[in-house]
């Protein structure tokens, strides 16, 4: 069984039977989130091949709106680790790359030119600067998890972000959206099990759910007897009781997002 399917099933659940396949499509099914590493260097030549994999993404009206850092100076690691939290931010163990959303470069052709800057401090262009930042991190993660490296996302890096934008002298127009480490896995956790997929996919209109605890009973009983990677020895909350109880209790939920982007110049209106 391979890994979709294992998210799939569950008590009522249904795994699909067909599945078009090749290795990019293994690789994405077997994706597990790695937060241990050995200190074994991932090397120059691969960081740059994933930092082109990343600036060839695709991106919304060709505008080019993400800026990758590739942090290696301790010092700057450990203040994005402040920010973060996150006891594997800090250190030598994995590489640290860091996803802005960037409208300053576009605002500094704009300025050269005469042009009104006011367009870019409109909501929309800021969304369309994160999902170019989101589409090249996940193309990095793709790459980085096909060559056998592992991969931990860190939206955590929002925790504080005016830390994060001191530390990396990000310019006026530009915010940094989150992190990633990579680097060679020292854990092999469990597959995590995702919501089924008739609660996530549907064809042409919204799934139709007239009770989502019951419908999510069957899920709730698997995740319960999933063992969280960062305590062996602990079984997860079901999903149901973390969406009651966790969203707006973490550091980077609490920080003050809109007030940091305003004074960055970005989502004004």
């Amino acid at each position: 069984m391979d890994a979709q399917q294992q998210s799939d099933r569950g008590p009522g659940r249904v795994a699909p039977t067909t599945f078009a396949e090749n290795e990019t499509i293994r690789t994405q099914l077997a994706h597990r989130t790695i937060r241990a590493f050995t200190p074994d260097p991932v090397g120059e030549e691969v960081v740059r091949s994933l930092l082109d994999v990343a600036r060839h993404a695709p991106t919304s009206s060709f505008y080019q709106q993400t800026t990758v850092l590739w942090v290696r100076d301790p010092v700057l690691r450990h203040e994005v680790y402040r920010s973060s939290g996150q006891p594997y931010v800090d250190g030598t163990r994995g590489e640290l790359l860091v996803f802005v959303v960037d409208l300053h470069r576009n605002a500094c052709i704009r300025e050269e030119a005469g042009e009104d800057l006011e367009p870019l401090g409109r909501t929309t262009l800021f969304l369309e600067g994160v999902e170019d930042a989101v589409i090249a991190a996940q193309n990095t993660v793709v790459a980085a998890e096909s060559l056998g490296l592992g991969t931990v996302y860190l939206g955590s890096i929002g925790g504080d972000p005016r830390r994060v934008i001191r530390a990396l002298r990000l310019p006026r127009h530009t915010f940094p959206l989150l992190g990633l480490l990579v680097g060679h896995p020292d854990q092999e956790p469990q597959f995590k099990p995702r919501l089924p997929a008739d609660l996530t996919t549907a064809v042409d209109t919204y799934p139709e759910v007239e009770d989502w605890g019951a419908a999510l009973a069957g899920y709730d009983a698997t995740v319960q007897t999933y063992y969280d990677l960062r305590d062996a020895n602990r079984r997860v909350d079901s999903f149901t009781h973390q969406i009651r109880t966790k969203p707006g209790t973490g550091r980077a939920e609490q920080a003050p997002v809109l007030e940091v982007l305003h004074e960055q110049g970005l989502a004004l209106g």
